[in-house]
C-alpha cells in the first residue's frame, strides 16, 4: 500500500513538473506569471539586505563618456578619486581609437555633476613593455579590459604635500604597479606636465592592482598588494621607506587568477582591492571586486574594514555586495562589470565612483556613518542574501 501511494505521488509531481515546464516554453502568459513570482520571490529577499550596506546609484549616471576624440573615443572607465581644495577630482581610464589606455582628469563640486573635463590626456606612458619593446596589437585576443596597452585603472591618495597615481602597466601581456607624484598645488593648478617620471614598484610581470594608503603607517610608505593571503582573515601589505625601492624589496603578491574558489563572506572568488583605503574611526575602509558562486563571470563590489593599528587584519566584511551590476549602463559592452577605483567622504557621504561594463564612468552614495556603523554591527546571515533566481528574472 505504501509503495502504491509512493509510486501515485512521484506521478503526480511529475505531471506538474512536467506541465510547468510545457507551460514556461509554449504559453507565455504563463511563463509571464511564473517570473512575476520568482522576481517577487526575489525581492522578499533582497528586502533582507541591510539598506544601509547598499550604495545607490545616482540618477544621472553615466557622469563620464567616451567622447568624440582619438585618445578617448572607446571608453572612459576606472576613475580613480580624491577630494582636494574644496572639490572632488577625478583621473580616469580612457581607451582611444588605438586601443592605447591614457589618463584624463575631471572635476566637480558636489562629487556628481563633473562640469570640468579636461580635453587632453594628463597622463600617457610612451614605452609601457619598457624601452625598446614592440607593441604588438592582437584585436582577437581579448587584453586587459579592452585596451592593448598603457596606463590601466589609476588609483589616487595624497600623502603628506604631493598627489600619488599608481596605475597598471599593460604591454604585449607584460603587467606591473607604476607610481607617479605630482605637487598638490601643481595638481590643482592642472600643471600635468609636472608629473614626477614613474617608478615601477612590481618586480615580477604579472602584478595588478596596488594602492597606496592614504597616509605614511609607522613612518613608512604602505602599499596593499594583495587582498588574498593564507589566513583568510588578513590582507597583504609591503612598507618601504622609499617607493623607488620597493621593486627591490622580496615580498609575494597572491595572483587571485591561481586561487581556488572558497566561500567567504557572500562571495567564492575575491578578484581585487578597489580604490584606496578609506580612514575612519571604525578602521581601514577597503572596497573590493569579487565574485559570488550563483554568478561567477559578474563583478560585484563588496566592504571590509581592517585594523588601524594592523591593516593587515580583516575586522569586518559585508555579507552581502554593496553594489551589483545591474544597471543597464553596466552591461552595455562587457556585460556583468561594476569596477571601482576611486571613493571619497565628502560632508559625511560617500561617493564610490567606478566603470562601468568596461566603458563608462559612474557614480553610487550612501550616508557614510551609517554604512560603516552598519559594517561593524552587522549580524545578517551571509545565506539570507544569496540570490539565485534574480538573474533568471533580469533575462526574461
Amino acid at each position: 500500500m505504501f509503495i502504491l501511494i509512493a509510486y501515485i505521488f512521484a506521478f503526480f509531481v511529475t505531471a506538474f513538473t512536467a506541465s510547468v515546464i510545457v507551460g514556461i516554453v509554449f504559453f507565455p502568459p504563463v511563463r509571464k506569471k511564473i517570473i512575476e513570482k520568482l522576481s517577487e520571490f526575489t525581492k522578499h529577499h533582497e528586502a533582507k539586505k541591510q539598506p544601509e550596506l547598499l550604495l545607490k546609484r545616482s540618477p544621472i549616471n553615466p557622469i563620464l563618456k567616451p567622447h568624440a576624440n582619438l585618445w578617448e573615443a572607446v571608453s572612459v572607465m576606472n576613475p580613480a578619486a580624491i577630494h582636494l581644495d574644496g572639490k572632488i577630482h577625478l583621473i580616469y581610464r580612457a581607451i582611444g581609437a588605438d586601443g592605447v589606455s591614457r589618463l584624463g582628469y575631471a572635476s566637480s563640486n558636489d562629487g556628481i555633476n563633473f562640469d570640468t573635463v579636461l580635453p587632453y590626456p594628463v597622463y600617457a606612458v610612451l614605452n609601457p613593455g619598457g624601452a625598446g619593446s614592440i607593441r604588438r596589437y592582437s584585436p582577437v585576443l581579448y587584453p586587459s579590459g579592452g585596451s592593448w596597452g598603457g596606463c590601466e585603472d589609476p588609483r589616487m591618495v595624497v600623502i603628506d604635500e604631493n598627489v600619488y597615481v599608481t596605475f597598471n602597466l599593460f604591454d604585449n601581456w607584460v603587467l606591473r604597479i607604476g607610481v607617479i607624484s605630482i605637487s598638490k598645488d601643481n595638481f590643482i593648478a592642472n600643471r600635468f606636465n609636472k608629473w614626477s617620471d614613474a617608478i615601477i614598484l612590481s618586480s615580477s610581470n604579472r602584478e595588478k592592482n596596488w594602492v597606496l594608503f592614504p597616509e605614511k603607517i609607522h613612518g613608512k610608505f604602505a602599499v596593499l598588494h594583495g587582498i588574498i593571503d593564507e589566513d583568510e582573515n588578513r590582507v597583504r601589505i609591503e612598507y618601504t621607506d622609499n617607493l623607488n625601492d620597493l621593486s627591490k624589496q622580496k615580498f609575494e603578491t597572491v595572483d587571485p587568477q591561481t586561487v581556488p574558489d572558497k566561500k567567504i563572506a557572500w562571495h567564492m572568488h575575491v578578484r581585487s582591492a578597489g580604490p584606496p583605503p578609506i580612514k575612519t574611526k571604525y578602521g581601514w575602509l577597503v572596497l573590493y571586486h569579487a565574485h559570488d558562486q550563483k554568478e561567477s563571470s559578474r563583478y560585484k563590489l563588496g566592504a571590509m574594514l581592517l585594523d588601524l593599528n594592523d591593516p593587515t587584519k580583516i575586522l569586518h566584511r559585508s555579507p552581502h555586495p554593496i553594489l551589483e551590476p545591474d544597471a543597464v549602463y553596466e552591461n552595455d559592452g562587457k556585460p556583468g562589470v561594476i569596477y571601482a577605483c576611486g571613493a571619497v567622504i565628502k560632508d559625511d557621504t560617500m561617493f564610490v565612483y567606478y566603470g562601468g561594463a568596461d566603458k563608462i564612468t559612474a557614480v553610487a552614495s550612501t550616508p557614510a556613518e551609517d554604512f560603516l556603523q552598519a559594517l561593524v554591527q552587522d549580524n545578517t546571515s551571509a545565506d539570507d542574501v544569496e540570490l539565485s533566481l534574480h538573474a533568471s528574472s533580469r533575462a526574461n
